[in-house]
């Protein structure tokens, strides 16, 4: 069974499109179809079936995905064994919720990437769930720990929010001195049927109503504060990039949630993730520290 056939094999299943494969590989997608109908010819099974949403696994196909996930993984290791453990090199590619990945990982990776020259590192940043077995990233950090999947996950670090508004705003309608008082003030917050983890679902927690403003986007969110569109939850590490933002009763209302670092579980066997990973999560948790001592 020739490698090259694998990856194409991998990059279908997890694009579930021939086309979507070829981008990834850079390939045209009739020679993606050819490799596929190449393997299957090997292995003497159908790998997938065409529907109208595009290339599913077969049975057979889903048996082989396991196999090939490790044969890829061990590729990766020795591709690393042979580089040496002189810098991070390559691409890697960090899934993220945006609030994290707007306020956060920017000047982590800066950091990281100063002094790993031949390291590429890119964010997505999306308001979901990354699904890794599809290797939409190669890791990613969410919100709340899964609790299903052939996964290895860190702790990464806590975080702290709370309620702010512009000092305009305060200015400009009736003082906020213990929760009761909120009831007065419009909120800004999350689109509620598009919270993707409950984690997120800040102003249930506290007591408010649904938010007259809303956004699936935290930077959406903070951008209505800043321009004195009402009272949100926010980052505490948010707030250092939002100064006209002014804290609201932090010593009566006060949340604290945690990231997490997900990975597949084979890529505990790939060196060159392991080494990121643990540089990760040092600069992390100094830049939390940092940001959280500045709000």
């Amino acid at each position: 069974m020739d490698w090259d056939d694998l990856r194409v094999f991998l990059a279908v299943a997890r694009s579930e499109s021939l086309s979507g494969a070829g981008r990834r590989l850079k390939i045209d997608p009739a020679t993606v179809g050819r490799r596929i109908a190449r393997l299957e010819d090997a292995v003497g099974s159908r790998l997938f079936t065409k529907t109208p949403q595009g290339y599913s696994l077969t049975e057979e196909g889903a048996r082989l995905l396991t196999h090939a996930e490790r044969a890829e993984t061990a590729v990766d290791g020795a591709s690393e064994a042979l580089s040496g453990p002189e810098g991070l090199t390559g691409q890697i590619r960090i899934g993220a919720p945006d609030g994290c990945a707007n306020y956060l990982l920017p000047q982590v990776l800066a950091r990281i990437c100063d002094a790993n020259p031949g390291l590429e590192v890119q964010i997505v940043a999306l308001p979901r769930v990354f699904n890794l077995s599809k290797r939409e990233a190669d890791m990613a950090i969410a919100v709340s720990r899964p609790e299903a999947g052939r996964l290895t996950v860190q702790k990464l670090t806590d975080y702290h929010l709370h309620l702010a508004a512009s000092r305009d705003y305060l200015a400009n309608h009736p003082a906020i001195h213990t929760p009761n008082d909120l009831k007065q003030h419009r909120f800004v917050g999350y689109i509620p049927d598009m919270i993707f983890d409950k984690e997120l679902d800040y102003l249930t927690e506290i007591g408010a109503s649904s938010p007259p403003l809303a956004s699936n986007s935290v930077s959406v969110q903070l951008n209505f504060l800043r321009h004195g569109a009402g009272i949100g939850v926010v980052h505490d590490f948010a707030l250092p990039a939002a100064p006209e933002l002014q804290r609201i009763i932090p010593d009566q209302i006060h949340l604290t949630r945690a990231f997490w670092l997900i990975r597949h579980a084979d890529d505990g066997r790939v060196e060159r993730l392991n080494r990121f990973a643990a540089q990760l999560m040092l600069e992390v948790k100094k830049e939390m520290q940092r940001l959280e001592a500045f709000s």
